[in-house]
């Protein structure tokens, strides 16, 4: 079942949609994206709710994961270098 409702877009979006799909699909292209993006948003929102990630329990990743990475790579390499010069 349908339902005909009243959207507001900028001239300039209609434009580009309409050169995509033609006017005629105009309708059923906006339906289709927008029924991706609630999945995509539904998603989203499952994963958040399903993952045990808590910030206050990673604090060495406050800085960034990148940084972190870099601080072990570093550590594990002064570590190897004192093994290695015995």
């Amino acid at each position: 079942m349908s339902k005909r409702t009243h959207i507001v877009l900028s001239d300039q979006l209609v434009k580009d949609i309409d050169t995509v799909v033609g006017s005629r699909q105009r309708s059923s292209f906006i339906t289709q994206a927008a029924e991706r993006e609630l999945t995509r948003l539904r998603q989203l929102k499952a994963l958040n709710e399903l993952v045990a990630w808590n910030e206050q329990d990673h604090p060495e990743l406050k800085q960034g994961a990148a940084k972190y990475v870099k601080k072990l790579r570093r550590d594990y390499e002064q570590r190897f270098k004192k093994v290695t010069a015995r």
